[in-house]
């Protein structure tokens, strides 16, 4: 499989995740990393330069490639890009794997998450996600009703953390089989950032896909929640969930189709 990482001034965090894979005792389930930088970091260019063996970047028989932008592009446009430079390759990787740069884990999760991944009709697998002090984080979640919403963030009385069956999951970490990735055309590039993971899980649902969660693998998640305290991701997280509610095709037959289930007799 192969790994697409982005920085988008996350550089100590990817020299981090760097000496975490390099650490591993078996990287034979990875074929390449895929680093894009989205933002000028010469400190993380810097700190790349020991990882370079004779003109390329290996982390042992491991390559890595860098894919720097000139002008940043959206969470779901850089791992569309990973994706497509990673297609082009003589030998594409057969999974793609979507990664934050602040992902850690204490046990390995790959071998777990790849092993799930080659179930039928999966369209993408993911890890039990925790804290830094060991608390599960709310990464399953129901659809983002405008209601949902407003019990979750002003009336505080929504806590997703016990969804069993989620709508969608956080990005944070998906692996993906590539074919599947490529039948629906990766990200939708519309979403800057936010509500991207939200519309390409309901996207694989509906073409017939599985959202699989892996039980026995589980990863450390320090989310930012950059959205409550920045304005630009506050915009961001608005101008998305505004596209998904009107104008997005996948959400209105989501709705339908739970709509379909709810008062179904089968459904009850």
């Amino acid at each position: 499989m192969s790994i697409s990482v982005v920085s988008h001034g996350h550089g100590a965090q990817v020299l981090a995740l760097l000496q975490l894979l390099s650490a591993a005792p078996d990287l034979s389930w990875c074929q390449r990393i895929w680093i894009t930088i989205n933002v000028p970091e010469p400190k993380l260019l810097d700190g790349l330069r020991p990882w370079q063996v004779n003109g390329e970047y290996c982390i042992g028989r491991i390559k890595f490639f860098l894919i720097v932008n000139r002008h940043p592009l959206g969470f779901g446009a850089n791992h569309n890009q990973a994706f497509l430079k990673d297609r082009s390759q003589n030998s594409p990787s057969k999974y793609f794997v979507v990664m934050n740069p602040d992902i850690s884990w204490s046990a390995d999760p790959w071998l777990a998450l790849l092993d799930s991944a080659c179930q039928p009709e999966v369209g993408c697998v993911y890890p039990i996600q925790i804290d830094g002090k060991g608390r599960p984080q709310d990464y399953r979640r129901l659809l983002p009703t405008p209601w949902a919403l407003w019990k979750r963030h002003v009336l505080k009385s929504s806590s997703e953390r016990d969804v069993h069956i989620p709508d969608w999951v956080s990005a944070a970490l998906l692996l993906f089989p590539a074919e599947v990735f490529a039948e629906i055309q990766g990200f939708d590039e519309r979403y800057h950032m936010y509500c991207e993971d939200v519309d390409i899980c309901l996207r694989l649902q509906l073409a017939g896909y599985r959202l699989v969660g892996v039980s026995n693998a589980c990863v450390t998640h320090t989310a930012r929640r950059a959205s409550r305290s920045d304005a630009h991701h506050l915009l961001w997280h608005i101008r998305s969930l505004w596209r998904l509610w009107f104008s997005s095709a996948c959400w209105r037959f989501w709705r339908q189709r739970h709509a379909l289930r709810t008062h179904s007799p089968r459904g009850r």
